[in-house]
């Protein structure tokens, strides 16, 4: 069990009970108990249980898909152990004796859905400046943000939609950047005719885009990515004026927002500047969403290292390719038809790098994390809906919070808000060849 400090600051019940994860040690009990949540252990064990499994000697707290909810993040924290909560207020927390020797690992996805970017990325900030270790990864919805307001009025066929990409998810950040950093009335001078030709594509990025993209983007995918900017295009005006902005205030936002993330003595500068696309915890891959054969074989060649140098030189150079290419699957796939294919074969290429799991975000659940097989990966799947709006939507309880606490024994405990038991996944039940290092 974690040693939770702080839970009357929690708002939320953390479980005292413990509970075997995944539940059922075959098929037959899962089935007969129609539980089919996690994949039994037998089956784990069967498929990758005589695999040489190295586990890191050393805590690590899995935290992801927290989407602009610093509430939901504060319970995060102290669920995981990693802290001792004092007070109410943000900041008045210390790293506890565990979590000042553990990494706090945050996987993707602090942009977009919930009620404040800037105060989830200021929290986090106190979090680094408390001292504790962080790492942090890219999400979709973050490098979504990053290269709209990278790419903003760039008419080119690979960059000319990236702003309106965004959508009307992040349409909030900006106006909480008009009502924090701009005077009442501060807005652009540009006329409606001009905002509307920097900020959409026009028709002749939508003749061009095709051909553009034809080689990266799955043609399944090309279709739908037309549709879906069209959408946003008409999603976009309708949500500025829900929130009582014109598109002019959105330009005025947008451009003090390149300021605060873009600029190196920007406030938010350092989010983007630390973050990687991966990490390598032992045999385990941790990462937003996933990976595909390509990913799968850069990883057998040059190990996360190099997947990581890829990410950056796409970033700098060509965020088209970045966004809808390999290294793009690793913080967007949900394996879907559409997405670069995982098979058999990035399976292979994942053994040869010695990885033999995944621990990703992503993909929404609404029962904690489950463990299950994808292929032939071990995957632990971490969304657990934590932000306020998506619970709302889901219709769960109204208080988020979730971890994933890696611990120095071989156990991974699973913590979350929508299940009234920590999960206990201990490695030596499935990996007889464990080694901790």
């Amino acid at each position: 069990m974690p040693n939770y400090q702080g839970v009357e600051f929690c708002e939320m019940p953390l479980p005292v009970t413990t509970e075997p994860w995944p539940k059922f040690e075959g098929r037959r009990l899962s089935d007969l108990a129609n539980e089919n949540y996690d994949a039994p252990r037998e089956e784990l064990r069967e498929r990758i249980g005589h695999k040489p499994f190295i586990w890191p000697n050393r805590t690590m707290y899995f935290f992801c898909d927290v989407h602009a909810d610093a509430d939901a993040w504060r319970r995060s924290l102290i669920a995981s152990g990693g802290v001792r909560w004092l007070g109410p207020g943000d900041d008045e927390y210390e790293l506890s004796e565990d979590g000042r020797d553990a990494l706090f690992v945050i996987a993707g996805d602090c942009f977009d859905k919930g009620p404040s970017t800037l105060r989830l990325l200021r929290a986090i900030k106190l979090l680094i400046d408390k001292g504790a270790d962080v790492e942090i990864l890219a999400g979709n919805h973050d490098l979504r943000t990053l290269v709209g307001l990278a790419y903003l009025g760039r008419k080119e066929p690979r960059f000319a939609h990236l702003f309106v990409r965004m959508g009307q998810k992040t349409m909030p950040l900006f106006q909480e950047i008009r009502a924090q950093y701009l005077e009442p009335g501060d807005t652009s001078e540009l006329s409606e005719d001009d905002l509307h030709e920097l900020l959409f594509p026009d028709e002749e990025w939508f003749r061009r885009f095709p051909s553009v993209a034809k080689g990266l983007v799955p043609e399944k995918k090309i279709g739908k990515e037309l549709k879906r900017i069209r959408e946003k295009m008409v999603e976009l005006p309708r949500k500025c004026e829900a929130l009582d902005m014109s598109l002019g205030d959105i330009h005025r936002a947008t451009t003090r927002a390149r300021e605060l993330f873009l600029e190196p003595e920007g406030e938010f500068h350092w989010y983007f500047e630390r973050m990687d696309v991966a990490r390598r915890w032992g045999s385990f891959l941790l990462v937003h969403a996933g990976v595909d054969d390509v990913t799968a074989g850069l990883l057998a060649e040059h190990n996360v290292s190099g997947a990581n140098t890829w990410f950056h030189r796409l970033l700098a150079d060509d965020p088209f390719e970045l966004y809808h290419g390999p290294i793009g699957n690793m913080f967007r796939t949900k394996y879907r038809d559409f997405d670069h294919r995982f098979t058999d074969a990035g399976v292979e290429h994942m053994y040869e790098a010695g990885l033999y799991g995944i621990v990703h975000g992503h993909q929404n659940i609404l029962r904690g994390q489950r463990v299950l097989m994808r292929e032939g990966l071990l995957n632990f799947e971490c969304d657990s809906s934590v932000d306020c709006n998506t619970r709302k939507l889901a219709g769960l309880s109204e208080h988020g919070g979730a971890v994933v606490v890696f611990q120095p024994n071989g156990v991974a405990l699973g913590i979350s808000a929508d299940y009234p038991h920590v999960k206990v996944f201990d490695a030596t039940q499935v990996f007889p060849h464990l080694t901790i290092v």
